[in-house]
């Protein structure tokens, strides 16, 4: 069963099975809100530009944390290698991402190392596009 929730707010695209397909299994996210559909739609449009797959299905974010009270945004996240050469410019795609949804308040973006990236944190869907199966 999902954890992921519906509204209102939710894109007239939505597949819930997609979804929980592309929801990877080690990201934290305030799916309950009544901006997640359009914030995960948000951030599926970011990608890694030396991967053609998005950095929200790459598990690339481990938290979304979308505040209940002015809709402020956390996202703390990791790349695939410390060394990666966009590094200073992905928190701004991030945030590029999300920033016109109506309604959102302030939006910050941490990197973090720990714990490392690995294709473990990858949705199902990022294997399927790589061919990892």
């Amino acid at each position: 069963m999902s954890n992921l929730a519906m509204n209102d707010e939710t894109p007239e695209d939505f597949d819930p099975e997609m979804e929980e397909l592309s929801f990877p299994p080690y990201t934290e996210a305030t799916t309950d809100h009544v901006l997640w559909g359009k914030i995960s739609a948000g951030l599926k449009g970011v990608y890694d530009p030396e991967i053609p797959v998005s950095i929200y299905e790459l598990g690339l974010l481990y938290k979304i944390d979308i505040s209940h009270e002015n809709n402020d945004v956390y996202v703390e996240m990791t790349l695939t290698a410390p060394g990666c050469p966009v590094a200073e410019e992905m928190p701004q795609m991030v945030k590029d991402g999300i920033k016109d949804i109506e309604g959102i308040g302030d939006i910050e973006v941490d990197i973090v190392w720990d714990p490392p990236w690995d294709p473990s944190k990858m949705a199902e869907t990022a294997k399927l596009q790589l061919n990892m199966f």
